[in-house]
């Protein structure tokens, strides 16, 4: 049963009833939340027949108490040991991940090599990649290889393993042998959570695994994130960013992560949707 949450009096905005009401709101939101996998301001507001203001007030209450995370426009479910589904991934933050995808597309030159792993903001790289010539692309993920298996001036050769079906990762020990074989330019990876430490994490071990395989065997690494990611929990550590080259994120993301980077010499590109 979801929690009752009802905040201070100064976080109750007064148009949106009692402390019954709100608590009644917050678990709708809450419901709506884990059926969907994340949920906006808007779409909050009319079916819950309140104002935009008072639905923001809410998410931000139920994001202090770690019950939603807050991105952009409205928020995501909060798990720390169950990632949402990545088709309801797809959906979330998604002109972030477009603009990510493009700035990032853009440091890879021409003739280079590079690994592709799974997530959703590596593959919006993949959707930017089609214009360049003589790219040897090696990638776990599936969507990325329909993406561009097609274009002439792309070399895609496929990680070899075993595949989840839910995302069409290749996953494994099959898999970390074969990017053994490889020393490439860049690896492009993606991560579900990010500590204000810096700390990357995840949720399957056996899909850290395989980032890890591919950091080790790239010479310059790229980290996509959108800041939605940051301060998310996750049981699963990677790495930090501090073992990144370049950490291509949008425009909100967290000062303190981003001191660490200037810190760290990691090359921070910022964008905006």
């Amino acid at each position: 049963m979801a929690r009752t949450l009802t905040g201070s009096s100064s976080d109750t905005p007064s148009p949106a009833g009692s402390a019954e009401i709100v608590a009644a709101r917050h678990r709708r939101i809450l419901d709506l939340a884990r059926h969907a996998g994340s949920v906006t301001v808007e779409q909050l507001a009319e079916s819950l027949a309140v104002t935009p203001q008072t639905i923001r007030k809410d998410l931000n209450i139920l994001a202090r108490q770690s019950m939603l995370s807050r991105v952009h426009g409205g928020a995501m479910i909060t798990s720390g040991v169950d990632n949402i589904a990545y088709d309801t991934r797809r959906t979330v933050a998604t002109r972030e991940k477009a603009a990510i995808g493009a700035a990032a597309a853009r440091l890879i030159p021409n003739g280079a090599s590079l690994f592709i792993n799974i997530g959703t903001t590596t593959e919006a790289v993949a959707a930017h990649l089609g214009d360049h010539r003589d790219l040897m692309v090696i990638s776990n993920n599936l969507n990325v290889v329909d993406m561009l298996a097609g274009h002439k001036g792309i070399e895609m050769i496929v990680v070899g393993g075993r595949i989840r079906a839910h995302d069409r990762a290749v996953v494994g020990a099959l898999a970390m042998e074969f990017i053994n074989h490889f020393k490439v330019d860049f690896a492009l990876i993606g991560a579900s959570a990010i500590d204000r430490d810096g700390t990357l994490l995840d949720f399957d071990v056996d899909e850290v695994k395989v980032s890890q395989t591919i950091i080790r065997n790239a010479r310059e690494v790229i980290l996509v994130a959108d800041s939605s990611k940051i301060g998310r929990p996750a049981p699963v550590r990677i790495g930090n960013v501090t073992d990144m080259d370049f950490l291509v994120t949008d425009d909100r993301a967290d000062a303190a992560l981003l001191a660490l980077c200037e810190r760290s010499d990691v090359r921070v590109i910022k964008t905006k949707a």
